[in-house]
């Protein structure tokens, strides 16, 4: 039986850890505590991507999370699996009524989160200057893709957009096509919601020193800018070239590429130390005399040539077991499904399901504070009176 992430369930709930059918959820730890984050209030104006995704990873770790929507706008389709973890309460905010239900419970709260374009929550009455004035104490977190200033701030935009603009975008891909984009994860959840997450924790515990709220402005460019210092620091040391696809980490090394096998599947590879390196050309059956040099980049195209040869001699299952144990780097490249079903992530119960969606479990782990279970998003809002009461 594999261990769970953390306790068995008192009774069966809607959690189910992947692969391991006898086991139906979790239950909250016997710590008074549910995660390290237990006794913060945020409140979530409703939105799209990286806001509602910032959510969850604030309620995974125990925030008390209340989700503010249209009447009638309860969660439905793909986005649900997002709003795990939440209350939700409904609330027209173009009426003054309304607004000011929201600003009492604002009153009551640690954190706001909100994702519209510069300017809108101030029209509505809900802008900083408005809740912070009520409650000095309160973090305004504002998550856009520009940013509150500058001549895009009130433009739209997707992912795609915003990478573009920081040079990120134009670094992926292969030599001599086009720029394929990396989904979304890069801007909106990495440089976006990770980057809010950081910028409010971060802010309460500065809390504790001076008793004050402050807001944060979370830009998508400025994230996706931070998560490229590496390949901002190659280039400022001549190791990085503005060509696509010939540098170390964009497709442009042998070692550190994809390569098909007989059955049309993929092998990871990213052998970049001397030693991997040697384990690569080991389990290859590869002799390294007479070969390029790894870092030569005129050698690139005959060593390239030479591993794709070889994994697609064998099966994607064969080049598994060929490299299992070493340390060659070297690791199939897995669909979702197939994700499901790996025994590293099985091991750690990375993934469970939750309202019949396969999603991951909370991270990262606290050996003293550990996360509860996530709740699956509620069917009914919750009346915004009802909640954080005296």
């Amino acid at each position: 039986m594999l261990r769970p992430l953390l306790q068995w369930p008192a009774a069966r709930s809607p959690v189910r850890w992947i692969n391991d059918e006898p086991r139906y959820g979790v239950r909250t730890p016997s710590t008074s505590q549910h995660g390290p984050l237990a006794g913060i209030k945020i409140i979530e104006l409703a939105g799209i991507g990286p806001g509602p995704h910032a959510g969850l990873l604030l309620a995974d770790l125990g925030a008390d999370v209340v989700r503010v929507q249209r009447p009638g706008q309860l969660p439905g389709g793909f986005d649900r699996a997002q709003l795990r973890g939440r209350t939700i309460v409904e609330a027209d905010l173009k009426n003054p009524t309304d607004i000011e239900r929201v600003l009492r419970l604002a009153d009551r709260a640690d954190v706001l989160i909100e994702g519209f374009r510069p300017g809108v929550t101030e029209r509505m009455g809900l802008g900083p200057d408005d809740v912070l004035a009520r409650n000095p104490r309160l973090i305004y977190g504002r998550m856009t893709g520009w940013g509150q200033t500058g001549p895009l701030a009130d433009r739209a935009g997707h992912d795609i957009n915003y990478i573009s603009l920081t040079g990120v975008l134009h670094a992926i891909g292969r030599k001599g096509e086009r720029p394929v984009p990396p989904l979304n994860m890069v801007g909106d959840f990495g440089g976006g919601s990770m980057f809010l997450v950081f910028g409010i924790l971060a802010a309460l515990v500065e809390r504790q020193t001076s008793g004050k709220g402050q807001v944060i402005d979370a830009a998508m460019v400025d994230g996706t800018l931070a998560l490229s210092h590496l390949i901002w620091g190659l280039r400022g040391a001549g190791a990085w070239s503005d060509e696509r696809g010939v540098n170390l980490l964009d497709t442009g090394m042998s070692f550190y590429d994809t390569y098909e096998t007989s059955d049309g599947k993929y092998m990871a590879v990213g052998a970049i130390e001397p030693q991997f390196y040697a384990q690569l050309l080991a389990g290859l059956e590869i002799d390294p005399h007479g070969l390029p040099h790894q870092l030569d980049p005129a050698g690139q195209d005959t060593l390239k040539k030479l591993f794709a040869e070889r994994f697609g001699s064998r099966t994607r299952a064969e080049w598994t077991e060929v490299f299992a144990g070493t340390d060659a780097c070297v690791s199939p490249v897995l669909t979702f499904e197939e994700a499901t079903h790996n025994e590293h992530l099985v091991a750690r119960d990375s993934l469970l399901e939750l309202d019949d969606i396969t999603q991951h479990a909370p991270a990262p782990r606290f050996s003293r504070t550990p996360s509860a279970s996530p709740s699956p998003p509620p069917t009914t809002a919750t009346p915004i009176e009802s909640l954080w009461a005296d």
